[in-house]
């Protein structure tokens, strides 16, 4: 089955007072091409973070982030009410001693006092909320991938849609192929009939024209093309996506439209061959969003 590489996935999972929050986006790239944006209090498990999402999605310029989102009351900055006492209790012997008059707003002057309302973080991860986390890793992943599955059975129809108009468009070129050689033979008698008193060799004239039809003749490129469609509808269904290997397929099959082309000489074979190469240029377009 074909997997897409565009996904999204998001989760939030509730840990006593917080709420942890994951989101994770992927687009095509030729590699796994891995961005992060880790909370601080999970940053030692960056390294098992980036394992799992390797794992996980393989292959693609993924955008993950996780961060934390915590109760109002409980995030509020706390105030040092031990140091705001030792400060008042030194200002107002100060103002004794000098003379100069107390703070009207003793609030206002007493927080913003060195270090009344400075923040000491020493929460630690505990074993508990990392599992919290864990999961909400797995989920936002599961719901990525379940995407790019959507995203790769959308693709899978739109190839089998234009490997049929190939298909189809490589059955129309027959009919021109086979009156083509009545034709040449035809054009090279009339102009040879043209010319003025000429006697030439019926049987070196026979041979010749077989050479030339010969190097015309499409019939392997045909077979090989037919080959390479029959081979990529089957590498579709393969248990694992195979982005990479319908690309070189792709690439294959338009080496043989090409070389069709090349041997086409006439107006109505080349213009099914044009239409082929628009058919394949549009599988080689969405074939890079393949996993």
């Amino acid at each position: 089955m074909i997997l897409s590489m565009t996904g999204y996935g998001k989760a939030v999972v509730t840990f006593k007072e917080k709420k942890i929050n994951v989101e994770v986006k992927s687009l095509n790239s030729k590699s796994l091409d891995l961005s992060t944006r880790i909370a601080p209090l999970y940053r030692e498990k960056e390294m098992e973070i980036r394992q799992m999402i390797a794992n996980a999605l393989l292959r693609g310029k993924v955008d993950f982030s996780i961060w934390v989102e915590k109760d109002a009351g409980t995030d509020a900055t706390p105030i040092n009410a031990a140091l705001v006492e030792n400060y008042y209790q030194q200002i107002k012997t100060i103002a004794a001693k000098t003379g100069i008059p107390e703070p009207q707003d003793w609030f206002y002057t007493l927080l913003r006092m060195p270090d009344v309302m400075a923040r000491i973080d020493t929460e630690v991860l505990s074993e508990e909320e990392w599992e919290a986390a864990h999961k909400a890793i797995e989920m936002a992943l599961e719901q990525l991938v379940d995407f790019r599955q959507q995203e790769g059975a959308a693709l899978q129809k739109k190839f089998t849609e234009k490997l049929d108009n190939i298909a189809a468009l490589l059955v129309a070129i027959e009919p021109y192929e086979k009156s083509r050689v009545e034709k040449i033979r035809a054009r090279i008698v009339d102009g040879l009939a043209t010319i003025p008193e000429v006697d030439y060799d019926k049987n070196r004239l026979e041979q010749e024209l077989i050479y030339y039809i010969e190097k015309l003749d499409i019939s392997e490129e045909k077979q090989r093309l037919a080959n390479h469609l029959k081979y990529f509808r089957e590498t579709m269904e393969e248990s694992t996506s195979q982005g990479k290997k319908l690309g070189f397929i792709a690439q294959e099959m338009g080496r043989e439209i090409n070389t069709t082309g090349s041997k086409s000489n006439q107006a109505e074979m080349q213009n099914i061959v044009v239409r082929m190469k628009d058919e394949l240029e549009q599988i080689k377009e969405q074939v890079l969003n393949a996993l």
